[in-house]
């Protein structure tokens, strides 16, 4: 189908303002001021079989712009037992998050009894239990010591409160009163989401939109490469220090060499420091998104996300991603945990990544984006990003 230019741009701003009207509902209706005046929250709509993302609301913070495809992602791959009516609740860093007080929820959303799309949430929690109130403790050495971690879970089931996972998140968190409020917050965007995304496709038809979609995509790629065609060829490296990581007294080193060749980018960062035991870490998902938050603050016309299909194997892992590549659907991941370090530092980041089985060693914590990796040298992760993707750009507030 071949959509004239009116009718694109209207599809476009409809699906924008449906995440962002959740974004709204989400800020006007949460207890946690971390969330109704530091914005730390997002909101969108996923692709139903790939978990890319669609919209996301612009309301929301900037690191979420990459985050949130992977939690849904995350949801996909591992519950396929979702009903109309559900709601999974997850903030394990490790399945597409960031740090446990990220606390995400994911809906599917059916039309005329069809799976459509997924619409996903995230908010941050003030405490999700642990060693400290807040959940930021600079002593932290493993995962446990941060908070309770929550794989996929029910929270609602074909529409109604599951209250025995309801107990277990509230009794192993800090001021639970204001928790209830912040879980049905971010309920009450969903549910604002599916009201109207409903009414959208009931006004242009589901044949129009997602048509609509297919175009978006495809533009977005064309504008991201016309404007990586802009940079000069060539490989540009940099180097950046930070102090250490509070456990371990010794400096930790960003290196990034990143390749510009045939309208990609290739970002490498194999000699920057390993992961350290102290809080100073980030899960694969985080700094994925990182790089996708500092291409789209040098290309801030560009109203595209980036969508990732992982090219590791479980016996060849490597340390580099890349982008843009041709356009491909992410695999399912090798049952093993990804994590890779990542910091803010002087306006610069880091990241080095590596695999670790979970069932032999504990997972230590992290700061930034929860846990990391044992020192020991276990295996290296890698992805390709690709430019392809979004009808909305978001997170457009620093907040």
């Amino acid at each position: 189908m071949t959509l004239d230019p009116v009718t694109l741009a209207v599809i476009q701003n409809g699906l924008q303002q449906v995440a962002s009207e959740m974004d709204l509902v989400h800020e006007k209706t949460s207890f946690s001021p971390v969330i109704s005046e530091g914005f730390d929250r997002s909101n969108g709509i996923y692709d139903r079989t790939t978990g890319e993302v669609i919209a996301q609301g612009e309301l929301g913070l900037p690191i979420f712009v990459g985050v949130m495809q992977f939690t849904t992602q995350a949801v996909i791959e591992r519950r396929r037992d979702l009903e109309p009516g559900d709601v999974i609740l997850v903030n394990d860093p490790y399945l597409g998050g960031t740090h446990l007080m990220d606390v995400k929820m994911v809906r599917p959303f059916y039309y005329r009894g069809r799976l459509w799309c997924y619409l996903s949430n995230t908010g941050h929690w003030p405490d999700t239990g642990g060693m400290v109130p807040g959940g930021f403790s600079a002593t932290a050495t493993e995962i446990v010591q941060e908070g309770l971690r929550l794989p996929p879970v029910k929270l609602v089931r074909r529409g109604e409160i599951c209250q025995d996972i309801i107990d277990i998140v509230l009794n192993n968190i800090r001021v639970a009163d204001e928790r209830i409020g912040d879980i049905r917050a971010q309920l009450g965007a969903l549910n604002v989401g599916e009201k109207r995304l409903t009414q959208l496709l009931d006004r242009y038809g589901v044949e129009t939109v997602d048509a609509a979609i297919a175009e978006l995509k495809a533009g977005s790629e064309r504008l991201m490469r016309a404007h990586i065609d802009s940079i000069p060829d060539g490989t540009y490296s940099a180097t950046a220090i930070v102090d250490s990581d509070g456990i371990v007294d010794r400096p930790l080193e960003v290196v990034l060499d990143m390749t510009v060749s045939d309208s990609g980018i290739h970002f490498d960062l194999s000699r920057s420091s390993p992961p350290y035991r102290g809080p100073m870490n980030s899960v694969w998902a985080t700094t994925q998104s990182a790089v996708y938050v500092a291409m789209k603050h040098i290309f801030p016309t560009c109203r595209s996300m980036l969508v990732v299909s992982r090219q590791s194997t479980l016996l060849r892992p490597r340390t580099h991603f890349s982008m843009p590549a041709i356009r491909a659907r992410s695999p399912a991941a090798p049952p093993r945990w990804r994590s890779a370090s990542w910091r803010r530092y002087s306006g610069r980041w880091e990241r080095r990544s590596r695999s670790v089985s979970s069932r032999r060693r504990p997972v230590p914590a992290a700061i930034s984006g929860s846990a990391a990796t044992t020192p020991k040298k276990t295996g290296i992760t890698s992805c390709t990003c690709l430019a392809a993707a979004g009808t909305a750009g978001g997170g457009r507030r620093t907040g």
